[in-house]
């Protein structure tokens, strides 16, 4: 098959081009490793680790890193192929049907509506809030959110080249802050005293627990750290329309942000973990990563790093409402998501999807003023147990679809590796959802989900019946994707 430009393929698509590719390699690379965001992730579910694993529960963050690289494999074989906005939504549509694709989209329109509320509401509570000495309150930390996400919706309306700026600084700040903290703290160790290798194989609080081994048991909760942070990698899929040269680096980017998100991530917490002096301490603490930081390097330059770390948050939540408004244009220009007309709409002049970045905005509020407890655990457990479904739907797709893949000269391919690499990651995909929804926290969590399939679930009833033929075909040439 002739090579085809990222422009060709939205024509193929049955699309005319109306987002603006903006977005180089490294800008690409930046949306996934942004969303994944290895700082931002841990710094708001190492106290879960601590509270009820104990500082050894963070090497399960090797078998996160490996089982989602595995995950991550099999979706760089589709955006290789595939790179249309909505990712898994478009995949599925046009290599199984209409009707499974809407499935897909309305999973990852939940998962990123829940998942950039869950990062800001980490700012909040886990950043910004120790930043100015502010003690911890949900109330106070809800007030923030919706502040943070009301900006971030400005910004991205603004300029899709904006929200790159920032994301790609964001990112870069990301990477020196994680090297330089983890540098920082072994040094500190190492020349006062205050921390110990010991405690990588402590059990610290949780040492008399008797669940601790238990399905839905501590260790097992422990699993949160590195689910709840190496997700989102397929972001770059969904600004696909947004990128130069598409077919190589999209797929790049969603492998490459894994891998390197899971090898920075591994060497950040060994790092805090060494530099716990005080395990009860540090565990009762509301920012366990913020009082580290205060205890070893003082409380200047811990002010210095959370401001670094607040803006890396406010990036990364950037990054998942523009994909998440992605999302919603691609399902609405083709009648398939509620109000579409109004949500298919791009700003003549700024070039972005203006109703639908809107619509993020308004599910964040209705999520902070409806949530009961602890919001942030509950939203991240919420937003992990969602793409667990994306990830196991999207490898279960693509091995019953591989055999009629398009093998395009010089795009990402596994080869021969492809078939056990992809069944590896449907073991994992199934590992990880069992992880996510046995343990008795995860009600409300699993309860949230519900909700939001069973709302999705009406509105595809209400398409069958008075919309049928948007569930019925597809625009463009779906063969060009296939051999």
């Amino acid at each position: 098959m002739p090579a085809q430009t990222g422009e060709s393929s939205v024509e193929a698509g049955g699309y005319q081009q109306e987002l603006k590719r903006t977005l180089g390699p490294f800008q690409v690379f930046a949306i996934s490793f942004a969303f994944i965001s290895v700082a931002v992730g841990i710094f708001a579910t190492y106290d879960d680790v601590l509270q009820n694993a104990g500082p050894v529960g963070i090497w399960l963050w090797i078998a996160a890193a490996v089982g989602q690289v595995l995950v991550a494999l099999v979706v760089a074989q589709f955006a290789a192929r595939i790179p249309l906005s909505g990712s898994s939504y478009q995949w599925a549509s046009r290599l199984a049907n209409p009707k499974i694709g809407w499935g897909f989209g309305w999973l990852t329109f939940c998962y990123l509506a829940v998942a950039v509320v869950a990062v800001d509401n980490a700012l909040a509570s886990q950043a910004f809030m120790p930043l100015l000495g502010m003690r911890p309150d949900e109330g106070t930390a809800r007030l923030i959110t919706l502040a943070v996400l009301l900006v971030q919706a400005v910004l991205a309306i603004a300029s899709t080249r904006i929200v790159s700026m920032i994301n790609a600084t964001a990112v870069g700040l990301e990477l020196v802050l994680v090297v330089v903290v983890a540098i920082a703290l072994v040094v500190a160790v190492a020349v006062t005293g205050n921390g110990t290798t010991d405690n990588l194989t402590s059990r610290g609080v949780t040492e008399d627990a008797a669940d601790y081994f238990a399905v839905g048991g501590g260790l097992m909760i422990a699993m949160i750290m590195g689910l709840g942070t190496l997700v989102g990698f397929d972001a770059a899929a969904n600004l696909a329309e947004e990128a130069k040269d598409p077919y190589r680096s999209v797929p790049r980017a969603i492998v490459g942000s894994v891998v390197a998100a899971g090898v920075l991530g591994l060497l950040f917490v060994i790092a805090l973990t060494v530099a716990i002096d005080d395990i009860p301490k540090i565990s009762a603490s509301g920012s366990p990563v913020a009082a580290i930081m205060r205890d070893q390097l003082g409380p200047v330059m811990e002010r210095i790093l959370l401001v670094a770390i607040t803006f890396s948050f406010f990036g990364a939540g950037m990054v998942v409402m523009a994909a998440c408004s992605r999302l919603v244009f691609a399902m609405s220009r083709d009648a398939r998501f509620p109000a579409h007309r109004l949500m298919r709409r791009v700003d003549p002049r700024t070039r972005t999807p203006v109703p639908a970045t809107i619509l993020i905005l308004c599910v964040g509020v209705v999520l902070m003023v409806a949530l009961p407890g602890d919001a942030l655990l509950e939203l991240i457990t919420a937003s992990t147990i969602l793409p667990a479904l994306i990830y196991g739907s999207t490898v279960v797709l693509y091995l019953t679809v591989r055999k009629r893949l398009d093998r395009r000269k010089g795009a990402f391919d596994l080869g021969r590796f492809e078939l056990p690499v992809a069944i590896a990651a449907l073991l994992w995909s199934a590992v990880a959802l069992f992880v996510l929804v046995t343990p008795e926290d995860a009600l409300v969590p699993v309860l949230i989900v519900a909700g939001l399939l069973l709302t999705g679930g009406l509105f595809f009833l209400a398409l069958l019946i008075f919309d049928r033929e948007a569930l019925e075909t597809e625009p463009g040439d779906v063969s060009v994707f296939e051999h």
